[in-house]
């Protein structure tokens, strides 16, 4: 069983040659593609998407998935906001040659209810979806902390509701550990393997939230990855660490750390026979 490891390239330098450098030596030759030289992916402009395509190429590194922002937005914001932004996404994915874009499903304001957001959710998840049809891509919805999709239930009311083949879903043990999912593996694999596509790798303590490298956490991450090689999962695992500092939009880890948490990573997959590639 091989799967195709990848990570999170701003989380180990703003500068994308230092990325693919410290990607390459845990034995990665995918990227997956946030923010380049301290701006986000979805701010590039046509010159800055050239000259991060062919850091890329020089160094024979390819793009799993563009890890845009889309959806990381209040509910309240206008349908037509989320979708102008995808579209630069989209654009970036054709130029950096990726079919992936991972998304979210909205924040809500303080004080308002999860069940009362899920219309204007759908609708907005609709309308993204749509734009991922017309463009040929396939957008990967994450369940982040505190969005409408940040529970295994949630998760599959976005993607059975929108019912589209280009919505798909990201699975990310930590984040359902910091929401609360006591055990994720045995509370949520099951009903989301149907519509799961993408890994990305971190883990969590239960008690205090905080980020591990995998394995070192509450995420039930052994179960899950046995359980993917066992279902024949042959995707992308992609390290998104968090290590050193998380924020709204993202978090970081540095060389260190971030090659801490690959080898973490690797020590899992060799114990299941996984090749990581």
């Amino acid at each position: 069983m091989t799967w195709t490891l990848s990570g999170f390239g701003d989380e180990i330098d703003e500068d994308p040659t230092v990325q693919t450098a410290v990607l390459q030596a845990l034995g990665a030759r995918h990227i997956e593609v946030r923010s380049a030289w301290g701006t986000n992916i979805v701010d590039l402009s046509a010159e800055e998407l050239d000259r991060l395509s062919g850091v890329f190429t020089e160094r024979g590194m390819g793009v799993s998935a563009i890890a845009s922002p889309i959806g990381k937005v209040d509910v309240s914001l206008p349908v037509e906001h989320e979708v102008e932004r995808l579209g630069r996404a989209i654009g970036a994915a054709h130029r950096l040659g990726t079919r992936y874009i991972r998304l979210f499903s909205f924040f809500r304001g303080d004080g308002v209810a999860v069940e009362s957001i899920r219309d204007d959710v759908l609708v907005r998840m609709r309308a993204l979806a749509d734009a991922a049809e017309a463009a040929d891509v396939v957008l990967l919805h994450e369940n982040e902390k505190d969005i409408y999709g940040d529970t295994p239930e949630r998760c599959l009311d976005v993607v059975e509701s929108v019912g589209s083949d280009n919505l798909r879903l990201a699975w990310d043990s930590a984040n359902f550990v910091q929401v609360g999912v006591a055990h994720p593996f045995d509370d949520g694999y099951a009903m989301l393997r149907p519509h799961l596509e993408y890994l990305q790798v971190k883990d969590a303590l239960s008690a205090t939230a905080e980020v591990t490298p995998a394995g070192e956490g509450d995420g039930q991450l052994a179960e899950t990855l046995t359980a993917l090689r066992d279902d024949g999962y042959t995707g992308f695992a992609s390290l998104e660490p968090h290590l050193t500092d998380v924020n709204a939009l993202g978090g970081f880890s540095g060389p260190e750390a971030f090659g801490r948490a690959g080898r973490a990573f690797r020590l899992l997959t060799d114990r299941i026979g996984v090749d990581l590639v």
